[in-house]
């Protein structure tokens, strides 16, 4: 049986209510880091963006323990909405979650017409040889800035200026994806899986990602039928923040062909 998402889902939206739907899920450093995305993808798509549940405080129900379960829920939400070609753009754990949406909707025909297009932007959650997986939590403040960013001292945040609260919500956060995302942020079985993709899909990987990098991301795209593959200079893997404009020029014209 499929958990049901929280009834408090909390959910940015921007955009024209009437317009395609763009759900933009969020890596592990929350909602937050991708509220860039949903700001430029408004004039032209209704964006949504949940906070994944368990994240910064909000309720996780007991069922969703895995990314596969929370995918499952997310796809059923949007199906009982009656949405119809939602185009799932992810970033980091999102990006996972994003390729499992549409691996799920891909195997079951309940879901046929339902996910449209897929950006997946420096995603994890994929098994490749040789390319492991940063391990983010044996990582300090430092050492996560030196993988995750190009320049990394503009992605340091120095935690001696956290607030108490801002530390408790850090750590939180952390304990909720060791449990959805589980440790290694991997599913050996999703490589194979997503062979089955049938939508229009897109990788975008930071060129100086070190969380995962460009290489891994070109074995994703070489798993899924017809799927783009493109490096965004000077960023790492959060190029959205770290360069927006450059990130805007190889997202948009896709989404223009998939349209």
């Amino acid at each position: 049986m499929t958990p049901d998402l929280p009834d408090d889902l909390e959910v940015l939206q921007a955009g024209d209510p009437h317009a395609r739907i763009a759900l933009v899920l969020h890596g592990g450093g929350g909602p937050q880091t991708i509220a860039p995305i949903v700001h430029h993808l408004s004039p032209s798509f209704h964006a949504l963006a949940p906070t994944h549940p368990g994240w910064n405080g909000t309720s996780r129900p007991d069922d969703i323990v895995s990314v596969v379960a929370l995918a499952a829920a997310y796809l059923d939400r949007l199906l009982a909405d009656g949405h119809r070609d939602v185009i799932l753009i992810g970033s980091s754990i999102g990006g996972w979650i994003a390729l499992e949406m549409a691996a799920q909707a891909a195997a079951d025909d309940k879901y046929a017409g339902l996910v449209g297009a897929v950006v997946d932007i420096d995603g994890v959650g994929v098994v490749v040889d040789g390319e492991p997986i940063a391990d983010f939590f044996a990582l300090d403040a430092r050492g996560l800035a030196e993988v995750a960013w190009h320049d990394p001292d503009r992605g340091y945040m120095d935690p001696a200026g956290f607030t108490d609260q801002q530390r408790a919500m850090q750590q939180a956060n952390r304990q909720t994806m060791a449990v959805v995302a589980g440790r290694e942020m991997n599913d050996p079985s999703l490589l194979a899986r997503l062979r089955t993709i049938d939508v229009p899909t897109l990788v975008v990987f930071g060129e100086s990602d070190r969380v995962v990098t460009p290489a891994y991301g070109r074995a994703v795209t070489d798993a899924i039928p017809g799927a783009e593959f493109v490096e965004v200079p000077a960023a790492g893997h959060l190029p959205h923040l770290e360069n927006p404009e450059a990130t805007w020029a190889v997202i948009d014209p896709f989404l223009t062909r998939s349209r």
